[in-house]
């Protein structure tokens, strides 16, 4: 080969890398198969063999990426839970319609690419599919020379779950009179994290104060609350009506967005506590409480709708879980122009 003869290599793109990604995380990937997944990691294409598990199927997507928390996820070198929230993000949407999520595939791009680093995060975005239940059977790995600055890399992630149609959650079973059942959150999630930034910026950025024995640091990144396997407990036992996964848009935007027309929301604030982390963004930042609510989730990672018998035990099935919950509002008739009311 000549001096000048220019490579692939030579123009910023490492085939080699790329391949020692691929086996170093075909063990990971293998973790999150499930019995439907046909052929292995490789393929041009993922397959997965629907038959004989649905009478009238009903298949419904999602997609989503992390926001700016992957800014403070590189500005951190914590790389291992970033692909968690990418799971949570789309496998948690996909779910609010009673669809189990069936497989995931994520997309992850960098300018050069650090082994070392790619590794960890499709560690997490495999480690998230083992929460969800759901099998990993693609992506993509793309080195972009020149698309990203050194040491950033950006990702989005697909899911497609599957519902029986009879019992696909539509909302249109909520009334007037159902409560809202508030599930606690791990922490803001991957929402509002331009703001967050913001606020930790006019901070100082004191990563390591302690908040109540967490650091600030860990708090921000505890990575977002998979919900998958306790809801779909409970759609067995429990009469729900409707569910809301609170991402961007908050508590104001995201519960009414199952609520039929004709019907509103009245949220009680004083039963939405503000855990330690967002207690200190809203003070340090100077949010207002509506701008705290339309923002972040506030505590709140997802919501139940349903009748007011129904919340002892369902209040109960998800504790066994691990997840705390309690109410925090009731579907009433719409008045006037604002369907939500939180006061």
């Amino acid at each position: 080969m000549s001096d000048d003869a220019l490579t692939y290599r030579a123009a910023g793109v490492d085939i080699d890398a790329g391949n020692a990604v691929v086996e170093r995380i075909k063990p990971l990937v293998k973790r999150t198969f499930r019995p439907e997944v046909m052929g292995g990691l490789g393929g041009f294409g993922g397959l997965f063999d629907l038959s004989g598990r649905y009478r009238e199927p009903v298949l419904v997507s999602g997609t989503d990426g992390v926001g700016t928390k992957l800014k403070l996820a590189q500005q951190l070198n914590r790389h291992g839970t970033i692909g968690i929230d990418l799971v949570g993000m789309c496998v948690n949407d996909v779910l609010v319609q009673g669809a189990e999520p069936l497989f995931f595939l994520d997309y992850f791009a960098t300018g050069k690419l650090d082994v070392d680093t790619t590794v960890a995060v499709v560690g997490g975005i495999a480690q998230g599919c083992e929460l969800a239940g759901c099998a990993l059977i693609g992506g993509e790995t793309a080195e972009m020379p020149d698309m990203y600055p050194p040491g950033e890399y950006d990702l989005a992630g697909f899911t497609v779950g599957a519902v029986e149609k009879s019992r696909m959650l539509t909302g249109d079973a909520i009334v007037a009179g159902d409560v809202v059942l508030g599930v606690a959150s791990s922490g803001p999630h991957s929402n509002g994290y331009s703001l967050v930034r913001k606020i930790l910026e006019r901070a100082g950025n004191p990563l390591d104060l302690d908040l109540g024995g967490v650091k600030l640091a860990d708090a921000l990144m505890a990575p977002t609350t998979i919900y998958v396997k306790p809801m779909l407990d409970l759609l067995k036992s429990a009469p729900v009506h409707g569910m809301a996964h609170i991402t961007g848009g908050g508590l104001k935007e995201n519960i009414i967005r199952v609520v039929p027309d004709g019907l509103g929301l009245a949220l009680d604030a004083a039963a939405i506590v503000l855990p330690p982390v967002f207690d200190w963004l809203q003070r340090e930042g100077k949010v207002a409480r509506e701008e705290m609510w339309r923002t972040f989730n506030c505590g709140i990672g997802f919501t139940v709708i349903l009748p007011d018998a129904a919340v002892a035990a369902a209040s109960a099935l998800l504790a066994r879980h691990g997840l705390a919950s309690s109410v925090i509002g009731a579907v009433v008739p719409a008045a006037g122009g604002e369907r939500v009311r939180i006061g």
